[in-house]
């Protein structure tokens, strides 16, 4: 391979005036990306990769490229005049308080806190006895580091709340540390352990804890690098990393996802084993008789199904194994065969995620993307419907189980997600906090529509925005969507997206094939050789708004993140005269190499591999973001975000786009790309993600041509 590589920044001519009047007259000249004459051969078809280099995310000709596109995408956005007022705006949305549902553990009640603009929620605590207490810190982010890049990415105690487990990320990398304290003294009790990823951590008495991590890779750098075998470890409290015990997995027992659960009384391990992003082998290990060897449950990778409770050595599990909208059934662990399996609660129209609390199991339905919860007996028999505050998405189900209440939130797109004290014995439902954000709900409405796809598939999409708009092809709006890995897109609320809103703007959010609303075959129709129904479904909801006259394609932006960022960059390849901007986060762009990089792999149940078979290759090198632009084609205003520290969906990704976006342009909307330093898979703190969604807000108006009117809701 031939890579002529950049020595120094002038060799990235930026033929760019340093105070641009307007950008909408303003022609960009863009970092000039060297080609190289690398060339791929898959079944005997040569492709060329000519931005191979990008690549290689610790060079210095990347790191060059990098500072150069920052520069000119700054650049451009630096000059619109009104970005200040749109950040100031977010801010002050942002800026109110928002507290988690409580968790109890040992003789404490913890919570997170943010008191608005904090970097990091901070987590709290006060005895569970005695509710007027005032709150103390236990662990504050905040001070993590100074400019917010750290942060705390989960936690786990023991059965008696003694001891912690917390675990941090930098940079937003997916590698973590994880940090023992003593809980009752908030002391640090032993030394870091490193490198840990793709992990929580489940305690074992007070002895110590079970997490799961991989090799560093060899190849390539620690964010870039392909991960293979993940390993489930213990490590006993008191001794070093280094002599921590292998559980199951590496190279014997290879699998790239591999999780460790202890049951709560903990007489169990449970360990779920994967290949692919959904789908696992499920098996139970007897932690008081530690030389009997592993039931296993389940071994087909290809179906899911999960630890739910236990009595005894009967064990209550949810799967979707006959039961693509799942099922709760019931096994021994003496005779754990599939004839020998009771169904708890039977499988019905709607998908079914299960938890339990208080000994009881608590059903969570998906009711074309609503929530809707049932509490059952440990026998299936239905004690209640639980009364939800409305239309929205319902979390939290599930306690200990000697508790005898819990907290449960409830949001919607205009209503902040709002805390609920649930008695488990009477079902009743009480208020316990809402925050105060500076808007009024009742302005807004939403609605959810059905439209057809290409193939007559009827989708569904919620459509939010002010009461009394005109329906007139003018509004400006965002169309955001996932639809792949049986994710499933259920109403949220965000307060960042109210500045959208209150400027006239609209937010639809179709539930596209490829997720999980409808269960597996609707997962399923959206996989593989099925990919292009994902599009077809984006597509034919920016038809509908366009049609209904919602907007038109001079006032659509198209957006979404990681396997969104794919859909986003495969549907402006494909129909580029459909949308004015388009957004593509953090995306999977080159689908003839995304599985060599970090967990990668993993994702080929949904998306297959080129290396499968020709017709395989042939499929995804038709649709693949970074293949499927064609030189001279005007394409819509497009900014791509991506971040240095995305060791997911790794850079390159949006980096080999950009450069074949600015070379293939053949119209005069910008192509620009921004790059986070010091941020991960999404952003790290509230600064970044404020600064995230200014930039894009402010993009997409402008090359609608919008000035959005801020006179009524910026203070000086």
């Amino acid at each position: 391979m031939k890579v002529i590589l950049l020595s120094g920044l002038t060799a990235l001519t930026l033929i760019i005036g340093c105070k641009p009047a307007d950008t909408k007259t303003q022609k960009l000249e863009y970092p000039v990306t060297t080609k190289s004459d690398h060339v791929d051969t898959y079944h005997g078809i040569e492709v060329p990769d000519p931005y191979r280099w990008l690549e290689n995310d610790t060079s210095a000709a990347t790191e060059e490229w990098v500072v150069a596109q920052n520069k000119v995408t700054f650049g451009y956005l630096d000059q619109i005049s009104w970005r200040a007022n749109l950040k100031k705006r977010i801010e002050a949305l942002t800026d109110y308080e928002r507290i988690s549902a409580p968790f109890k553990e040992g003789q404490f009640e913890y919570f997170y806190r943010n008191t608005g603009l904090q970097n990091h929620s901070v987590l709290y605590r006060k005895p569970k006895d005695n509710t007027d207490a005032e709150p103390e810190v236990y662990l504050d982010p905040n001070g993590f580091s100074k400019d917010g890049t750290v942060g705390l990415s989960g936690i786990s105690f023991t059965e008696d709340g003694s001891l912690s487990a917390h675990q941090v990320t930098e940079g937003g990398s997916d590698w973590r540390k994880v940090i023992v304290m003593d809980a009752i003294k908030k002391e640090v009790l032993e030394d870091t352990l490193m490198n840990v990823k793709f992990s929580g951590t489940s305690w074992y008495k007070n002895e110590g804890f079970y997490y799961s991590s991989y090799d560093n890779p060899k190849d390539g750098s620690q964010l870039s690098g392909k991960t293979q075998f993940h390993k489930l470890y213990y490590h006993k409290l008191g001794t070093p990393q280094s002599t921590d015990a292998l559980v199951f997995g590496g190279p014997k027992q290879p699998n790239r996802y591999i999780g460790g659960y202890v049951t709560e009384d903990n007489n169990y391990l449970i360990i779920s084993a994967a290949e692919n992003t959904s789908g696992n082998q499920l098996y139970v290990k007897d932690l008081n008789n530690p030389d009997r060897p592993l039931v296993q449950i389940s071994d087909d990778y290809f179906t899911s199904i999960n630890y739910v409770d236990h009595e005894g050595t009967r064990f209550l599990l949810s799967t979707n194994i006959d039961a693509p909208n799942y099922k709760v059934i019931a096994i021994d662990l003496s005779k754990p065969e599939k004839e020998n399996w009771t169904v708890v609660i039977p499988e019905t129209e709607n998908v079914l995620s299960a938890g339990s609390g208080g000994g009881k199991l608590f059903a969570e339905y998906l009711i074309d993307a609503k929530s809707a919860v049932k509490q059952f007996d440990f026998n299936g028999k239905l004690e209640r419907d639980i009364e939800l505050p409305g239309i929205g998405s319902a979390a939290g189900f599930g306690a200990k189980k000697k508790d005898k209440d819990f907290y449960y939130s409830f949001t919607s797109f205009t209503s902040p997600s709002t805390i609920y004290h649930y008695d488990i014995a009477t079902g009743k439902s009480t208020f316990y906090r809402q925050p105060k954000v500076d808007f009024n709900p009742e302005d807004y409405e939403t609605k959810q529509i059905f439209y057809l796809s290409k193939d007559g598939t009827k989708v569904p999409m919620f459509i939010v925005h002010k009461k009394g708009m005109k329906l007139d092809g003018t509004n400006p709006t965002m169309l955001y969507a996932y639809g792949g890995f049986n994710i499933s897109l259920t109403p949220n609320f965000s307060a960042m997206r109210v500045a959208w809103l209150e400027q006239g703007g609209i937010w639809a959010q179709p539930n596209l094939r490829g997720g999980g609303e409808y269960g597996e075959k609707w997962h399923e129709a959206g996989t593989k050789m099925q990919k292009q129904n994902v599009f077809d479904d984006f597509i034919a909801a920016a038809e509908y708004l366009i049609k209904e006259k919602y907007t038109s394609s001079d006032y659509l932006a198209i957006y979404g993140g990681s396997n969104g960022g794919l859909l986003v960059g495969a549907t402006m390849a494909q129909r580029p005269e459909l949308m004015k901007v388009a957004i593509p986060a953090v995306g999977v762009m080159d689908m003839l190499r995304y599985h060599t990089f970090t967990a990668g792999a993993g994702w080929s149940a949904d998306y297959g591999t080129a290396e499968d078979s020709k017709e395989m290759f042939e499929y995804l090198k038709a649709y693949s973001p970074v293949h499927a632009l064609k030189p001279g084609t005007a394409y819509p205003a497009t900014l791509i975000t991506t971040a240095d520290h995305d060791d997911r969906v790794v850079p390159a990704h949006s980096f080999k786009f950009a450069a074949v976006l600015q070379e293939s342009q053949g119209g005069d909307a910008p192509t620009l790309i921004r790059i986070q330093t010091k941020a991960g898979h999404g952003s790290v703190s509230t600064t970044q993600q404020i600064e995230l969604q200014t930039d894009m807000y402010a993009f997409t108006w402008e090359n609608m041509g919008i000035t959005p009117d801020f006179s009524k809701v910026v203070k000086d």
